[in-house]
This record gives structure tokens, C-alpha cells and sequence, in this order.
């Protein structure tokens, strides 16, 4: 094996992958890591950029081993990760952002909500740079946790010398540079791609004023569109951590689903990416679409230039919990520890266990819709990212009653996937009213890799769902940044061409199946808007109490 190679290294929410692919796409090898997280109430998620770069280390030093290829013939290495806020001291150390003042807690995870309050104040400005953020402010985004940290921790964020998304962090770390990815700062960060700057006048209308004073230089002076080489390539000591040759081209990095979009919408020759909208499900589900012109849709981020593909505008939907928001619905069934043990026995997950048997007893991926029943699944666990930018939505269950055992859990895990899939629907359509309209949806991560997942997911969502021949859409995306900083191919679109290839395709199923698809999702709008108006409502009593 001759080469070139190129490398992809992952971050999600719970571990560390690597995987390594020649020129065509062909994944040689792939080794995953766990990291770790600390969760307390309040909404924190916490973890250690040490932890995580080791994770990362030991990942690409094993796929290297297990592909029998040697340093020199890996000629690019590219990172994603999850968007969590990583905070360094001016030596370039781990600062904490936690109240245990512990320093290896520097990292505060995406999905951690402690900043719900700053966003709100924020939104309360109206700026403008909120139209490119679907209109409100997440949580999940940096300018808020900034500010709690302004707020709460202003030691560590006066002492911070460097603010860093995580896949920046990543190539700070493979590399010295500081460069940041356009991909990072302009979905999470509020970075005006399309006039290539920071808005000055927003920073100081949100009490962050002191970054815009000092020429933005904690959190990004030099921005780079992904896949861009980053100047001297793999440093010395990176080279050693990662096994590699020093001088390794790295391009810059890209968020975790926005991987797996670069991964998988360029996919298909008969349609370009604004035909085909990338579906990242894992831990949480990304929707990105993408335009020629800018689309402003109410609740859905963006409109973001070249955040994902060079030259286009993005439209990025999803929910914040997908694949948690299923494991949470099994692991509080009183039947969970009985699956767990049932699965254990048999050498599996218990998703994949409960998937097999729903699939066994449907007889057809679709038929499994039947299984659920009348039960239904809101799993706004984690507030409702999109459409409804709305921190505060809490998930509704009905159809319950009072069984207890595996057949109850099998009908609740199948309405948790659907109501995934409503989900994904509610965006497709607030989308398709601002002239956002892609004919098919392509996926990636792993929650969604089972063929019969796919399928429900056509079903429910109502569109086409595609797969890609790579069973590691995300990590072949991070791949492809190396590829292209190494000079491989010309561009990412060329790159997209080239290494990634359409699987299988799903088809929504028609007539009856369609219309209990239909019937469900008018009750699943229906028990949404009760929840939002009985919050409101309860909102209004409160605020009258003396």
C-alpha cells in the first residue's frame, strides 16, 4: 500500500474516533476512544481538553497500526469536533470553568444549558447579527457562555488567554497555529462570514465589549474556510503524540456535523449539495441545508457562508437531543435494566437489541411505525433547537398506560425514533416556506447507521433518505480536510466528488403507512404547542403572585 492517506479525528460528546482512507474514500481502519464528561444539575457538562486530545492520540495511533501504514505515507490529517468551549490560560493551559476550580474542567460541552439566562439578555438586544442565528441566540453557542462566564467566573475569563472552539483547539494543538476555522466562529460564534468580520457594535451591546477592544485576539484574528492548510503542518511535539512525521499537512477543522455533511452531500453525481440536505444523527441531530442565495428561517440557524461548503449558504436545523433523548426514554422504562441485561447476554446495545426485535416482529422496517401504537414522543428533552429556538421546551409523552415490561419499552423506543423523525419533518417543512427545499436527505452518524432506522426515518420525515457506501460519513468528512490541505484535490467540492459515494436509498412508504405518518405528526405539532401554551400560561399566574 503505496498511499497517499489521509486521516479524520472526531470528537463527539462522549469519545474520541479516528479513521484512515485513501485517496478514493475506502475507509482502511477506524478506533474509537471514550472521553470523559462530568454532568451536574443545572444543565453542566464539563470536560478536559488534556483528555480529549489524548483520546484523539490514542485514536490515530491505533487506525495507523491496524492499516499497516507508515508515517510518511500520511500525507493529510483533518479534525471535527462537537462545539464545546475549550478555555486556555496565556501559557496556553487548561483554565477552569467549573465551580470545582479543578483546571482539568476547562471545557464547557455544547450541550451544557448554564448560559440560558446570558441568552436571553442577548436576544433581548435585537442586534442584527442574531438574523444570522435563525433570529434567537442558543445556549449552546459561545457569545452566551462568554458572558456566564463574564458573570460568573470573571477570574477565569479575565485570565483567559485563548477562547477556542473545540476543533479549533484541535488544530492549535496538532499544529501551533491559531487560526481559526470559518466554519466554527461563524455558526458558533457570531463571525460574519459574508463580510469577513467580527460586528464590533454587537460584542458591546451584549456586555462582551472588552473582546471586541482588543482586536478580537482571544477569539480569533486569522479565519481560514475549512480545509485550508494551516502553516507548518503537524508540529514536532503533535507529531509525536499522534505517531506522524512532523510537517503533516492539517487543514482546518470543521464542527462535528458539518463533517458529516462535507462527508456525505456531495455524494450523490446526479445532484449537487443544494439538492440533498446533510441529517447528522447521534447524541443530537444536525439538519444542514444548503443554498446559492442566503434563507432566513425563523428558528433555524443561519444563513452562514461557506460554513460548510465554499461558496454556499447554510441553513442549519436540528434537535438537541436525537440518540440521547432514545437511550434516556430506555434507561427510565422499568423494563430498561431487563433490556440492558438481555442485550449484554447477546453481545449487543440495547438499541440494537430493541431495533432487531422491533424489526423481527414488524416483518418490515416500515410496519414497525405500527408497534408504537397511540404512544407518542415529543423528545424536546433538551429544549427545541429548531424550529422553535426554544431553550425552555420540555419533551411530552402520551399514550401511556400502566404495563411495565419489554413490550411497553419496544412500542416507547419506537415512537422515541419517530418522534425524532417528526422532528426532522417540522424542519423540513419551516424550511420549504422560506424557499429552502432539498428533493432528499442524506445521513450520517451513529444512531442512524441501521438500514431500518433510515426507513423510519424516510417514513416519518417524508422525504428520501440516502446513505453513503463509507460507514463513517463524519470521520471520511474530516478525512477530506486533509486530503485537500495536502494538496490531493483541488477543492473541498472536488474532494466531495471523489471520496464520498451514494449506498442505499429509502423511499417514504405510501397509502396507509403515509397516513399514519400524518395522523402522527398533526398530534405530535398539536402536543407541542399545549406544552409551549401551558408554560406560557403558568408564566403569567407566576408573574402575578405578590
Amino acid at each position: 500500500m503505496a498511499g497517499p492517506y489521509f486521516i479524520g479525528a472526531d470528537v463527539g460528546t462522549g469519545s474520541a474516533r479516528a479513521g484512515i482512507f485513501d485517496a478514493a474514500g475506502t475507509l482502511l481502519a477506524s478506533h474509537k476512544h471514550d472521553i470523559r464528561t462530568w454532568r451536574e444539575d443545572g444543565g453542566i457538562a464539563e470536560q478536559s481538553s488534556d483528555d480529549i486530545w489524548s483520546a484523539v492520540a490514542t485514536c490515530i495511533r491505533a487506525v495507523v497500526a491496524e492499516a499497516q501504514v507508515v508515517p510518511e505515507q500520511v500525507a493529510g490529517v483533518g479534525f471535527d469536533a462537537a462545539c464545546s468551549l475549550v478555555v486556555l490560560d496565556r501559557d496556553m493551559q487548561p483554565l477552569t470553568v467549573s465551580a470545582s476550580g479543578e483546571a482539568e474542567r476547562n471545557v464547557i460541552v455544547w450541550m451544557d444549558h448554564r448560559a440560558t439566562e446570558q441568552a436571553e439578555r442577548i436576544n433581548a438586544t435585537g442586534h442584527r447579527v442574531l438574523d444570522y442565528v435563525g433570529g434567537r441566540i442558543s445556549p449552546e453557542m459561545q457569545t452566551p457562555k462568554l458572558l456566564w462566564l463574564k458573570d460568573r467566573m470573571p477570574e477565569t475569563f479575565a485570565a483567559a488567554g485563548q477562547f477556542l472552539d473545540l476543533p479549533d483547539f484541535l488544530t492549535w494543538k496538532a499544529t501551533g497555529s491559531l487560526a481559526r476555522s470559518a466554519c466554527t466562529v461563524t455558526c458558533k460564534w457570531t463571525y460574519l462570514a459574508h463580510e469577513e468580520r467580527w460586528d464590533d457594535s454587537y460584542f458591546h451591546a451584549v456586555g462582551l465589549g472588552e473582546l471586541a477592544d482588543e482586536g478580537f485576539a482571544r477569539i480569533g484574528q486569522e479565519i481560514l474556510p475549512p480545509a485550508a492548510p494551516l502553516a507548518g503542518g503537524l508540529s514536532e511535539e503533535a507529531a509525536a503524540d499522534l505517531g506522524l512525521s512532523p510537517g503533516t499537512a492539517v487543514g482546518a477543522g470543521l464542527i462535528d456535523a458539518h463533517a458529516g455533511g462535507i462527508g456525505t452531500v456531495g455524494a450523490d453525481p446526479g445532484a449537487g449539495p443544494q439538492q440533498v440536505m446533510a441529517y447528522v444523527f447521534g447524541t443530537s441531530a444536525c439538519t444542514m441545508a444548503s443554498s446559492d442565495e442566503a434563507h432566513f428561517v425563523p428558528g433555524v440557524w443561519g444563513p452562514y457562508y461557506s460554513a460548510m461548503v465554499p461558496g454556499l449558504w447554510l441553513s442549519e436545523g436540528g434537535q438537541s437531543a436525537a440518540g440521547e433523548a432514545i437511550a434516556h426514554l430506555i434507561a427510565t422504562h422499568p423494563a430498561g435494566a431487563e433490556a440492558a441485561a438481555r442485550a449484554k447476554a447477546a453481545g449487543q446495545s440495547v438499541q440494537a437489541l430493541l431495533l432487531d426485535e422491533a424489526e423481527r416482529r414488524a416483518g418490515s422496517a416500515s410496519a414497525m411505525a405500527e408497534l408504537a401504537g397511540n404512544r407518542l414522543v415529543v423528545p424536546d428533552f433538551l429544549g427545541n433547537r429548531a424550529p422553535h429556538a426554544d431553550p425552555h421546551a420540555t419533551a411530552t409523552v402520551s399514550g401511556l398506560t400502566l404495563a411495565r415490561g419489554f413490550d411497553d419499552l419496544l412500542a416507547t423506543y419506537v415512537a422515541g425514533v419517530l418522534g425524532v423523525g417528526y422532528g426532522l419533518r417540522q424542519i423540513l417543512a419551516a424550511q420549504r416556506d422560506r424557499g429552502v427545499a432539498p428533493g432528499a436527505v442524506v445521513i450520517s452518524g451513529g444512531a442512524g447507521e441501521s438500514p431500518a432506522i433510515q426507513q423510519l426515518l424516510a417514513d416519518a420525515g417524508g422525504l428520501p433518505v440516502l446513505s453513503t457506501t463509507c460507514p463513517e460519513p463524519v470521520l471520511l468528512g474530516a478525512a477530506m480536510l486533509g486530503a485537500v490541505a495536502a494538496g490531493q484535490y483541488d477543492s473541498v467540492r472536488d474532494c466531495m466528488g471523489a471520496m464520498s459515494h451514494i449506498g442505499k436509498r429509502h423511499d417514504p412508504a405510501g397509502g396507509a403507512v403515509a397516513e399514519r405518518h400524518a395522523a402522527r405528526f398533526a398530534a405530535y405539532i398539536a402536543m407541542q404547542e399545549a406544552e409551549r401554551a401551558l408554560r406560557a400560561r403558568l408564566a403569567e399566574i407566576g408573574a402575578g403572585q405578590p
